[in-house]
């Protein structure tokens, strides 16, 4: 199967159609275009803002950036250099190998280590690799982090969530199984009003949705009337549903109603913090299944 290695990306193509494209920088996956069983035909099923900086300049706004060692503003002391979300969606990885090509799929790894730009704010001793593959009508994402200190070094502590851009009318999709979890309203302005319990069958982004989903089932379904992907996750106990709706207004790099575009259904382990000991592999990993 084709794999077309670029200067800054590499782009898949399966011979039944579907195709993915993913930068070096941050290994952000910016494309994946697959049709369903029900549907053959290829339709794009990532959102990618208009304005999104793809130069390595800046994080993609869009498609699926890495997000490690932690989520949103650093609470861990060893995290305080950091800036929003860590720094792997900010650094260039390097083309590692093909891992497999066949009739069943195509498969790439990339891989970050230390370096000059990340030990300046980070001095922990770790490996990433992100392994992408492309089947007819799935895309997997698999993160393994390797912690590489002594025997005696004290255990990683880290984050890590795959922040995906679901293409979807933002007025019209859902998100299930979500019904009866905690969660953590991060748009309420006070703290004692943030935990919550969601009591919906069906949760929508009608209005603007920033909710960490605690101990969540690891199967969910994002729904409208013209698609549908199953994300299907192992060793994510969280999941958070993001849409800014209006406030979108004031992300930079949003295009001008971009918010109505997607809907954001990220897996992670963001609610506490893998500690992984010197010597060990831990792997988050993600299946989308286009549904329709």
């Amino acid at each position: 199967m084709p794999i077309d290695r670029q200067a800054d990306r590499v782009i898949l193509q399966h011979p039944k159609g579907s195709s993915a494209e993913i930068l070096f920088y941050g290994a952000t996956v910016i494309s994946w275009k697959s049709g369903s069983i029900a549907n053959p035909q290829s339709v794009e099923r990532l959102f990618v803002s208009g304005k999104a900086a793809v130069d390595g300049s800046k994080p993609v706004r869009g498609g699926i950036p890495v997000v490690f060692p932690c989520f949103g503003a650093p609470t861990h002391p060893e995290h305080s250099k950091l800036g929003q979300h860590g720094f792997a969606r900010s650094e260039t990885w390097t083309f590692d190998s093909v891992v497999m090509d066949n009739e069943a799929g195509i498969s790439v790894k990339l891989t970050l280590e230390p370096k000059a730009s990340i030990t300046a704010k980070y001095e922990k001793p770790f490996q990433l690799a992100y392994v992408v593959t492309l089947a007819e009508h799935q895309l997997s994402t698999d993160l393994h982090v390797k912690n590489t200190g002594l025997s005696t070094s004290p255990p990683l502590a880290f984050q890590a969530l795959f922040h995906n851009y679901i293409r979807a009318n933002s007025s019209e999709v859902v998100v299930t199984p979500l019904k009866s979890l905690t969660y953590y309203d991060k748009t309420e302005p006070n703290e004692q009003l943030r935990t919550k319990v969601e009591e919906r069958d069906l949760v929508d982004v009608k209005n603007f949705t920033d909710f960490v989903y605690q101990n969540a089932p690891g199967t969910y379904e994002v729904t409208s009337p013209t698609s549908k992907v199953e994300i299907k996750t192992k060793n994510f106990k969280d999941v958070v549903v993001w849409n800014p709706q209006q406030e979108g207004t004031k992300i930079g790099d949003m295009e001008e109603g971009g918010w109505e575009k997607y809907v954001c259904v990220e897996p992670g382990f963001v609610h506490g913090f893998v500690a992984l000991p010197a010597g060990e592999t831990w792997i988050g990993q993600q299946v989308l299944t286009a549904k329709l």
